[in-house]
């Protein structure tokens, strides 16, 4: 037995509320090194004949990165208090593992065992439900449709009628959003996340120039007002985006600070080092990614934390906005996050906080800052399995174990999956036109824990290369619609709609391929139901041995087939199995 790789500690994504007397507890042991995990509990003040009284329960082995195995159970207490360790099992060992070290029979005395003091209902992660069963769109403003001609910027071009550049405009607005929220309905999404509509010099509006006025070209505060309101008619929830980390070059305090420098009474509003203020390729001035038009903001300056805070609550109570999604989230202090937090959710408790961070988040959804981050970490890993080819199918689950367990699981469900996106290649283009491709990314994106997001054009087969390609005008021209494609996603919405396993609820188990790039997927169970997720990341069919004692088949690709407990795939092919446990 390797002890020196087992780990545990009682806090963050190892051992966690899922509700006020439920605790999940994980353990971390070598890959394929234990048999059997049991978790030992009890009451730290429940003794008899001066011994420590527990009870002992089997984990189950939920997952492996390669490196190690991930153990889970899920404990119900009573008295809101517990105390616990484990008992490791290898094929030539038994050891007992706790906060004090390993022994080799259980210690009488509960100090020496993990510690959970107290089962606290206000610690529980508190992210709104809703969200768990949203499916999100995202909406480029500038270019989903065109509703109200009158107020086009000067410079607009006719709708698609040339391709998406840096500095075009087609008159997308709000009105336009409005005139199709039917064909989202129909589509089965229930939640629009709009990058930034908020008054700039650029098509893609993340150069802020008013954080408290929305760009004319989009419309005015009554047109904003009546899409959200025909939103929430629709069971649609809204969400915002918003750039706190740095704003445009022509937001007014900035301005003022160019001209009059040290004496500009915004100067502490921004990181200047000296003055003059200058640009260039290195500016004097704090920026994001050393881009002088971006001048990153002093939210430790209480003026700007005013402002912004109140830019927070202004969208919320003004328009009953449901959601901020926060650009460059991790680049802004923890402390105002957490004022944000407390200032918002003042508003609308309900309210979705969305962090835009690439690495290891932990730090910001411990429950007083964000409710979930966007993931990025998935769509990686995804595409460098079945669009660029450069990791296995063995690989893929390891990697995407590893990130799943970085966080508490009722952490995870709120995660922000993405497989496209205002800043990437189309979906259809990254897949070099491949149909099967895109459909099998679409089912795991559609079946995996989180919340989906489809990002405007890509359920139709809209096509594009890297920013500003993929920025094309939506095409509301049907016959050219990949209906195909957009019949198979509104397919999976409804199945994750009518099953709860496939909308975070029960757990999860990951499903290692038995060869290198072979079948892989996962399950999600609770004590009734098992629903088993399989794809096959090849091009060729692969078959894989199943124990499945009743079943039924929800969704599949063509050609699939079972032949006792063998089943096959096609190429780039999936299948969504559903079985009755009990």
């Amino acid at each position: 037995m390797e002890k020196s790789a087992v780990f545990h500690r009682p806090v963050d994504n190892l051992a966690y509320l899922l509700d006020n007397k439920t605790l999940h507890i994980r353990l971390k042991t070598k890959a394929n090194d234990l048999q059997e995990v049991l978790l030992i509990h009890g009451d730290p003040y429940i003794w008899a004949d001066g011994e420590w009284m527990h009870d002992m329960e089997r984990m189950y082995l939920a997952g492996t990165d390669g490196v190690h195995d991930y153990w889970e159970i899920k404990i119900f207490s009573e008295t809101n208090r517990i105390r616990y360790g484990f008992k490791l099992i290898s094929s030539n060992e038994e050891v007992i593992y706790t906060e004090k070290g390993f022994y080799s029979t259980p210690p009488k005395d509960s100090d020496y065992y993990f510690c959970f003091p107290y089962l606290h209902n206000i610690d529980l992660f508190d992210a709104p439900a809703w969200v768990k069963d949203t499916i999100w769109y995202q909406i480029f403003p500038e270019r989903f449709a065109n509703g109200d001609p009158s107020i086009d910027p000067p410079t607009a071009k006719a709708w698609g009628s040339e391709p998406p550049a840096i500095n075009n405009f087609f008159g997308g607005d709000f009105a336009g959003v409005i005139q199709h929220l039917d064909y989202l309905s129909d589509l089965g999404v229930n939640g629009i996340y709009f990058t930034p509509v908020f008054k700039a010099s650029s098509n893609h509006k993340y150069d802020t120039i008013d954080y408290l006025e929305i760009d004319p070209q989009f419309g005015d505060k009554e047109s904003l007002k009546r899409l959200v309101k025909e939103c929430h008619k629709r069971g649609i929830k809204v969400m915002l985006d918003a750039v706190f980390n740095h704003s445009g070059y022509y937001f007014p305090p900035f301005q003022d600070v160019l001209v009059n420098g040290e004496s500009s009474r915004y100067k502490d509003w921004f990181h200047i080092h000296s003055y003059p203020v200058r640009g260039g390729e290195r500016p004097n001035y704090e920026a994001f990614g050393f881009v002088e038009s971006m001048p990153k903001l002093n939210t430790a300056n209480p003026e700007v934390k005013k402002y912004l805070m109140d830019v927070g609550a202004f969208w919320i109570e003004e328009y009953d906005i449901d959601g901020w999604r926060l650009d460059v989230a991790n680049e802004v202090d923890h402390k105002f996050w957490r004022e944000f937090r407390e200032t918002v959710k003042a508003i609308k408790p309900d309210v979705y906080i969305l962090g835009e961070i690439w690495h290891d988040s932990m730090p910001w959804l411990r429950g007083d800052q964000f409710d979930a981050v966007m993931n990025y970490p998935f769509k990686t890993n995804l595409f460098n399995l079945l669009v660029n080819e450069s990791i296995n199918s063995t690989q893929f689950v390891e990697n995407i174990t590893r990130v799943y367990y970085n966080y508490p699981k009722n952490v995870f469900d709120y995660t922000f999956n993405l497989v496209g996106s205002h800043d990437t290649a189309r979906l259809l283009t990254e897949c070099d036109d491949n149909i099967g491709k895109v459909k099998q990314i679409f089912t795991l994106l559609l079946t995996f824990m989180g919340t989906p997001c489809i990002y405007y054009g890509d359920e139709i087969g809209l096509t594009g290369g890297q920013d500003p390609g993929c920025r094309k005008c939506m095409d509301w021209d049907e016959s050219t619609h990949n209906l195909d494609l957009k019949n198979h996603i509104k397919e999976l919405i409804s199945i994750r709609k009518q099953e709860r396993l496939l909308a975070n609820e029960g757990s999860v188990r990951f499903i290692l391929p038995t060869t290198e790039n072979g079948i892989f997927g996962y399950e999600k169970f609770d004590e009734k139901y098992s629903i088993i997720v399989l794809f096959n990341p090849e091009r060729l069919e692969q078959s894989v041995e199943l124990d499945i004692a009743s079943e039924q088949v929800l969704v599949y690709s063509d050609p699939m087939s079972v032949e006792g407990s063998t089943l096959t795939i096609g190429g780039n092919g999936y299948v969504i199995i559903k079985s009755r446990l009990t």
